[in-house]
């Protein structure tokens, strides 16, 4: 197995961090978030809760990651290469919805956010791991659309990500919407207009920019 690297800089085991995450994920479906405990997980799992603590600032930050995220890596969906900038939005954003209308995710979802707007540090650490590694799928998506010429340029993919992962957060912890695949479908067209307009306002300037009034 190979060793990662954990807050302190430290190599870490891959093993101890699939133990602490497997166990996560088994304690949710047994007890639900509320009554999870630190003290449950480092027992079952056979690990200190010092080690738990160098790896996640939080049992909210854990458990996030254990039931949105496959391994510690924070593995994304693998891009689908359909050829076209819908439908590689539409496959990434139907395995997304597929975690974050997952029970445990709509529990885990709003407590990370509020933990967030008070920890700086988790903020940090929320920003440097999970929206980075959405915000890079959504720019190898657009680096492609780019290059097939469907793009007139490139957009910056914090915005692409907010157009849609953030319309179905919204969707699914705010308003609670019941998202089905229609509307899936349907943000993505949205975002697919909005991603298409700010490219070419980007390259060619705003809409009359050039001409005299």
């Amino acid at each position: 197995m190979t060793a990662r690297r954990q807050r302190g800089g430290r190599p870490r085991d891959s093993r101890v961090d699939d133990k602490i995450l497997r166990t996560t994920r088994e304690l949710i479906d047994e007890v639900g978030y509320p009554a999870l405990t630190v003290d449950q997980i480092a027992a079952r799992a056979g690990v200190g809760k010092a080690a738990i603590y160098r790896r996640y600032a939080s049992k909210a930050e854990m458990a996030f990651t254990a039931t949105m995220y496959d391994m510690y890596e924070q593995q994304l969906p693998p891009l689908a290469g359909t050829g076209s900038l819908h439908g590689d939005l539409l496959s990434l954003v139907r395995a997304f919805h597929v975690r974050m209308a997952a029970p445990a995710a709509r529990q885990l979802a709003p407590v990370l956010i509020s933990e967030i707007a008070v920890n700086p540090e988790l903020e940090t650490r929320f920003q440097d791991t999970f929206l980075a590694a959405e915000q890079a799928a959504f720019a190898e998506i657009i680096e492609q659309a780019v290059a097939r010429g469907e793009l007139a340029g490139a957009v910056d993919p914090a915005m692409a990500h907010l157009l849609l992962l953030g319309a179905l957060a919204s969707a699914l912890y705010i308003i609670k919407l019941p998202v089905d695949d229609a509307m899936v479908n349907d943000l993505v067209t949205a975002a697919t207009a909005g991603i298409t307009a700010l490219a070419d306002r980007h390259h060619n300037g705003p809409a009359g920019s050039d001409e005299p009034h």
